[in-house]
């Protein structure tokens, strides 16, 4: 007996029918980049971007790697300089061997203006900026370098006084290579030689730039036009359908017998679903051969200043892609971070709805949020240093496309598949699972990107 009057809640519960959610996923996020893609069906599996004809040199990047606690160039990747492009291994690793490690400290002047270029600088760590001297004297900024980047090529193979200034912005490691290096090989190469002279003697094509278009404008009278004709590139790029895969396993019986009142099989598919996209988004970003922040080219990137990411910064990115940039995309530390700094400048970002939802917008352009965006030199999660990318989208525009596939077999969604694989011996019904995707960067300067970006500075407002 009890000293309970009437049924109590557990017991009747017995008798109740209880209201149910579908399955939740905590790894489910807004997805806005493929929200925000513009996305072509792609009818034979293939996208081919046909461009002008450029002068294409690489990334702008020598890599280096630690020996025993030296840094050391890899020699393979000197070939980052144009006239080493057909040296060979021996040539680029004399070069690679004369680099000799420097450090340096916040504020330290690692080049004079108008001083002789007798050394290549590689920064292997730390981050420094160029100045130059105005034309009224004043003192202006040309560019921040960081991790990778070298300077000043043209004015150390031409042996010419150094164009700018370069001072460290923080404490950074840094290898240098003499000229007598380049001149040794050079003497013995001959090969080299007559490619270093070319370059000297270029007409100063910039790096990604277009073959140039023979044009006449203002003239009088009745002069001779010139002939010309738009220049293709012999091999253009083309994107194939890449694809994240699965395969969903249901128990029959549990099918027949547990299918109401939601649909165990189709429950099961929409988690899977979701996990698919959200590799789809995680590859669209980060894939080695085709994601975004591997397809920036070397004179879209900028260097935060002073680490974490301005006002300034986002501008500089804005003067990269100005012909009608559509969306910032950053991980949403990094939001918070810009944020942050907005509002010690007394400059808070104005807020605009999109996909639903209040997103922090900077000049216009829309930050958009993904925990997909990578961090680098961290120790733990979430860590170190982030990017943040700005992209111009649509073919019209010449911008960022999503590729998918105009139509699949057994299609539950745009691009996406689930193929009934059978029952086997065990009575469990197979489901293979495919998403077919991938994303092209129609012209370099549709995209850009932010680098270095640090997210762990705070500011006492009292």
């Amino acid at each position: 007996m009890t000293d309970r009057l009437s049924l109590g809640p557990d017991a009747a519960r017995q008798l109740a029918t209880a209201t149910k959610t579908v399955p939740q996923m905590r790894g489910i996020t807004p997805r806005y980049l493929l929200r925000a893609l513009p996305w072509v069906d792609v009818d034979s599996g293939v996208y081919r971007v046909n461009r002008r004809r450029t002068y294409v040199l690489g990334d702008d990047r020598i890599t280096t790697y630690d020996e025993s606690g030296t840094a050391r160039v890899v020699p393979g990747d000197l070939r980052e300089v144009p006239y080493l492009r057909e040296a060979d291994d021996a040539t680029v690793a004399e070069l690679a061997d004369a680099f000799t490690e420097v450090t340096f400290e916040p504020g330290q002047v690692l080049a004079q203006e108008g001083d002789p270029a007798d050394r290549l600088w590689i920064i292997v760590r730390g981050r420094a900026e160029k100045r130059v001297t105005g034309r009224y004297g004043e003192d202006a900024l040309l560019d921040v370098v960081g991790d990778g980047q070298f300077f000043d090529l043209a004015a150390w193979t031409a042996e010419e006084p150094l164009p700018y200034r370069v001072q460290a912005l923080t404490r950074g490691t840094a290898l240098c290579a003499d000229r007598a290096a380049l001149t040794a090989i050079t003497e013995r190469d001959e090969k080299t030689c007559t490619a270093m002279a070319a370059y000297v003697a270029d007409d100063g094509s910039l790096p990604g730039g277009e073959v140039p278009v023979d044009l006449a404008s203002g003239h009088v009278g009745e002069p001779d036009l010139p002939g010309t004709f738009v220049d293709y590139e012999d091999a253009p790029r083309e994107y194939h359908m890449t694809l994240a895969q699965t395969v969903l396993r249901v128990h029959t019986r549990v099918a027949d017998l547990y299918n109401g009142p939601i649909d165990q099989t189709r429950a099961q598919a929409n988690l899977t679903i979701a996990a698919l996209r959200e590799r789809q988004e995680a590859s669209l970003l980060n894939h080695p051969e085709f994601g975004l922040f591997n397809s920036v080219s070397a004179g879209q990137r900028v260097q935060a200043r002073t680490g974490a990411p301005t006002p300034d910064d986002l501008d500089e990115l804005l003067a990269k892609v100005w012909k009608q940039p559509g969306y910032f995309l950053a991980h949403p530390k990094a939001i918070a971070a810009f944020g942050r700094e907005c509002t010690r400048r007394g400059v808070p970002p104005v807020t605009d709805t999109r996909f639903g939802s209040p997103l922090l917008t900077w000049r216009g352009v829309p930050l958009l949020p993904s925990d997909k965006v990578r961090f680098s030199n961290g120790v733990g999660a979430h860590t170190g240093t982030t990017e943040i990318l700005l992209m111009r989208m649509g073919e019209a525009e010449q911008g960022v496309v999503g590729l998918r596939p105009a139509e699949v077999p057994d299609e539950v969604e745009p691009g996406l598949s689930m193929r009934n694989m059978g029952v086997d011996n065990k009575g469990i019904t197979s489901h293979l699972m495919t998403a077919y995707f991938n994303t092209a960067v129609l012209v370099e300067d549709a995209i850009a990107v932010l680098q270095n970006v640090e997210v762990g500075n705070y500011h006492d407002y009292a």
